[in-house]
């Protein structure tokens, strides 16, 4: 699957969002190594601390369903369309490189930019699984 497919649907995504607070709809779309495709979009909480960011809900799926060999995710914000990258959080950065510093970050517009970067590159010297060692 090309960037531009995979970001269509994080646009897709987007349109499920729950964010009776920020109003600031994000979609995300994951594909595996192998091909599968998961989605996901931000849902807020009153209580901030359950909100869930859309990168954390496609990854969380996936996982869910015995796939954690992650490819590339792509990002889609409110401000897609206005041709503006919207990067992950920090948490979200962190829960990504938790499945490979090497996966790619797809941010931007479908019908715009698009860029893309590792996870190494948003977060460089990320603490991983072999510090606990």
């Amino acid at each position: 699957m090309d960037n531009k497919q995979l970001l269509e649907l994080a646009e897709k995504a987007r349109e499920n969002a729950y964010v009776p607070y920020s109003k600031f709809h994000v979609g995300a779309a994951l594909v595996t190594k192998s091909g599968k495709v998961y989605t996901g979009c931000n849902i807020e909480c009153a209580s901030y601390g359950g909100t869930n960011c859309a990168e954390r809900t496609a990854i969380f799926k996936a996982v869910s369903e015995g796939h954690k060999d992650i490819e590339k995710i792509a990002i889609a914000s409110d401000n897609s369309e206005k041709n503006e990258i919207t990067a992950p959080c920090g948490i979200c950065r962190q829960v990504i490189g938790e499945f490979g510093l090497d996966i790619k970050v797809i941010l931007g517009y479908s019908k715009g930019d698009i860029k893309e970067f590792t996870i190494k590159d948003l977060l460089p010297h990320s603490f991983t699984g072999s510090d606990l060692k």
